[in-house]
């Protein structure tokens, strides 16, 4: 298994779009599973799951890995999924949604750790738009990765966002003042 995979193809990414697909490849995170264990957890019949795994298999986002008696067992081909499709109108609403379910995870971590937050609502908000930013500026230089076969580490994807994130942080200031308004730190 790969550490970490690029995403740039919009017809992948519309195979990611389908809830039941993006939510058998968040359980096999977990661990690798049979479409009976699949079938179990997200209540849904036999046949669907082993239309879905197929349809995933066949994209390259999982692969069957061994056998439990007449079960095969299906693992992800990566541990990070990193999608950075071109802009396609066809894939957007997908994009948009998850930017928005991310920066909610990411509104509830601080307040986890206790930081104070002023505006809940607005900086969900704000998150999502400077995330959906951060994105799109560097869709060239991850797709330039992507397109030259260069295999990233977990930790290596880390500091690679990290530094896009630093070569865009004086369009983001204004951002980051709006941000430090919302927040107590």
């Amino acid at each position: 298994m790969k550490d970490v995979i690029i995403i740039t193809e919009p017809e992948r990414v519309k195979i990611l779009s389908e809830n039941t697909r993006f939510r058998i490849l968040e359980l096999l995170r977990e661990r690798p599973m049979t479409i009976n264990e699949l079938t179990e957890i997200l209540d849904r019949d036999r046949t669907t799951i082993y239309r879905h795994i197929k349809t995933l298999e066949k994209a390259g986002f999982v692969e069957e890995i061994g056998q439990e008696g007449n079960e095969r067992i299906y693992a992800r081909t990566a541990r990070i999924f990193l999608i950075k499709a071109d802009p396609d109108a066809s894939v957007e609403h997908f994009r948009q949604a998850y930017l928005q379910v991310e920066a909610k995870k990411l509104v509830q971590i601080l307040e986890k750790v206790g930081i104070r937050i002023k505006d809940k609502k607005g900086l969900v908000v704000l998150t999502r738009e400077v995330l959906d930013e951060i994105e799109v500026n560097a869709q060239p230089i991850i797709k330039r990765i992507s397109q030259a076969d260069i295999d990233l580490s977990e930790i290596e994807l880390f500091h690679l966002l990290n530094i896009l994130v630093f070569f865009q942080s004086c369009r983001l200031c204004e951002k980051a003042r709006r941000l430090n308004t919302l927040i107590e730190l």
